[in-house]
């Protein structure tokens, strides 16, 4: 029986001392390590190569974590956890906002690292296998909508949602930006026979909102397009 193949991590971070440890220890663990000393640099190998996971540095010369999230994300969907001295709320949610799957501070645990690569990587491999095929996950952003299973995700937690409520939000979701008035949700989500009215629309919205959004004031997914509908925000 053939070996199975290491898996590869890209690791794209500035400070050698620390991208060492995170090497030797993942080495140690069986994978495959490869590593960027900047943004550049670090871009250009996870667009170029076929890596199992990426570990980014948010503060690189030449490119910044940020930037060099937002245009990976924008390519391709390889499990990324950001490893990063910046501890504050706002960096870690912008950074789960622009796409990564985790998020840990320094100083760190090297054993909760490989941990948390298994996991990841264990997940993505579940998500993409025969059962569940990649066009049926969409994702935006820190949203994941699994249409075989009928399930919502955000940031990697599950959100239970109704049937009704599923069915709203991805079909927001399939038609980004494009807005929708309450009738015409009402007509293409509950049907033109359903009993009921429009306004029933407005609540389940209102419950989604509670479930997907971290901030109401700043909302990241179903907007309000006054006196037309709603839309999703692409």
């Amino acid at each position: 029986m053939a070996e199975e193949k290491s898996k590869r991590i890209l690791i794209i971070e500035d400070d050698m001392s620390i991208a060492s440890l995170e090497q030797d220890y993942l080495q140690i663990n069986g994978y495959d390590c490869e590593l960027a000393e900047d943004g550049e640099k670090g871009l250009s190998m996870a667009l170029r190569g076929e890596y199992d996971l990426i570990i980014l540095d948010l503060m690189l010369p030449k490119l910044d974590g940020f930037t060099l999230l937002s245009r990976f994300r924008a390519e391709k969907d390889t499990p990324l956890i950001i490893l990063s001295a910046r501890k504050e709320d706002i960096d870690k949610v912008r950074g789960l906002g622009l796409g990564a799957d985790d998020y840990m501070t320094k100083p760190f645990s090297p054993g909760e690292l490989v941990a948390r690569v298994k996991s990841h990587i264990a997940r993505f491999e579940r998500l993409t296998s025969a059962g569940i095929q990649r066009e049926n996950v969409l994702r935006v952003r820190g949203l994941e909508i699994n249409k075989d299973n009928r399930q919502v995700f955000l940031d990697g937690k599950e959100r239970v949602m109704p049937a009704r409520e599923y069915d709203l939000l991805l079909f927001l979701a399939e038609h980004p930006g494009r807005v929708f008035s309450k009738e015409e949700i009402f007509d293409r989500v509950w049907g033109m026979d359903a009993i009921g009215d429009v306004s029933t629309v407005t609540v389940h919205i209102k419950r989604i909102r509670e479930k997907i959004e971290t901030d109401m004031d700043h909302l990241q997914y179903i907007e309000t397009v006054w006196g037309v509908g709603y839309r999703f925000k692409a």
